[in-house]
């Protein structure tokens, strides 16, 4: 069977039709999920990602890193629920909400939206006493996905932008490795469907639009006020947006599910969500609470003007586990973020 293309993933976008599929709300709220991914109702071809009636695509501004993988995602609401509106926090979702996300890899990188391979998808279903997260696994023929709750190891062979070759230990977490990056105040809950990396656009059928102005008028959210009025982070590794905005919506989308106030890694006192405004917690001249081999020689967290004194540029620069950061989703570097990161530290005033 031939690889997906990302052409067919997105050819819905096309055209103003979308197959109706019936999606099954008893599969999102039962206690226990089904087998197959297919049994959700969630896509009207699974092979091309095509979503069923009611299921519908978003992206954010600036994506996490899990290893280069392409990912794409859609939202599922039951018929008439809609969810409200947050300014900092993920929106809050009603019983019956789906969360879907799928992760893919091309052959090859330098044509990546042909011959892509499926590999996972996971699934955020927010029940009546809260989210839990799910993972799926791909088979060969592309055809179907099953649960893994133990999560799985899967070889990916690729080619990089420059020709090498990329061999990926790629890792589908288990259901506790779920909660280490979507765990706040002791509760599982989504990351990326916040207003600030929403607001932005994305092509529709019926033409190309503000993804929160879209939301509203499929009368899917409720309480937003005007988009203008919004915050919204850029892309991270768009040269047009500023340069501080850039490495800040990098570390707010990799590193802040944890590095927050109220997060996984509240003890470190590094926090690195987009509205801290507290320069020592957001790292700068800020020693670390315990060293040990993830700091290397270096103390502290950020030092200005000195990209290769800063413990930040250590720890995201390293693929050694134990301290490599984030230590969750990734066995490859991610150059562009290292690059990034090391131009906002050395324009950085003390």
């Amino acid at each position: 069977m031939a690889l997906l293309t990302l052409a067919a993933i997105y050819s819905f976008l096309l055209s103003p039709i979308i197959p109706a599929h019936a999606v099954s709300d008893a599969a999102i709220l039962a206690k226990r999920p089904p087998k197959l991914l297919s049994e959700f109702g969630f896509f009207a071809d699974m092979w091309a990602q095509t979503p069923a009636k009611g299921v519908v695509p978003f992206t954010i501004n600036t994506p996490l890193f899990s290893d280069k993988a392409l990912k794409y995602r859609f939202v599922y609401l039951p018929e008439g629920a809609t969810a409200d509106f947050v300014a900092d926090e993920a929106f809050e979702f009603p019983a019956g909400t789906a969360l879907i996300k799928t992760f893919a890899f091309p052959a090859d990188f330098r044509a990546p939206d042909k011959d892509i391979r499926l590999i996972e998808t996971r699934l955020l279903l927010r029940g009546e006493n809260g989210w839990n997260a799910w993972a799926y696994v791909w088979n060969e023929a592309q055809t179907e996905a099953e649960l893994r709750i133990a999560g799985a190891k899967v070889r990916v062979e690729a080619a990089a932008e420059d020709g090498s070759p990329l061999d990926i230990a790629y890792s589908v977490p288990n259901k506790n490795q779920c909660k280490g990056c979507h765990a706040l105040n002791g509760e599982i809950v989504p990351i990326g469907p916040k207003a600030r990396n929403l607001n932005g656009d994305l092509s529709y059928a019926d033409g190309t639009r503000n993804q929160i102005d879209h939301w509203i008028e499929q009368g899917m959210l409720n309480g937003a006020p005007a988009v203008s009025e919004i915050d919204a982070v850029p892309a991270a590794f768009d040269g047009a947006a500023p340069l501080d905005a850039r490495a800040r919506a990098w570390l707010d989308v990799n590193c802040a599910h944890c590095h927050r106030r109220d997060g996984p890694a509240s003890n470190s006192g590094l926090f690195l969500t987009w509205g801290e405004s507290d320069r020592t917690a957001l790292g700068v001249l800020k020693r670390p609470v315990a060293a040990g081999r993830g700091a290397g020689d270096r103390e502290f967290d950020i030092v200005p003007g000195d990209p290769d004194g800063s413990i930040l540029i250590f720890r995201v620069d390293s693929t050694e586990p134990g301290v490599m950061m984030p230590e969750l989703g990734r066995s490859l570097g991610d150059p562009d973020a290292v690059r990034l990161l090391r131009d906002w530290i050395a324009g950085m005033g003390g």
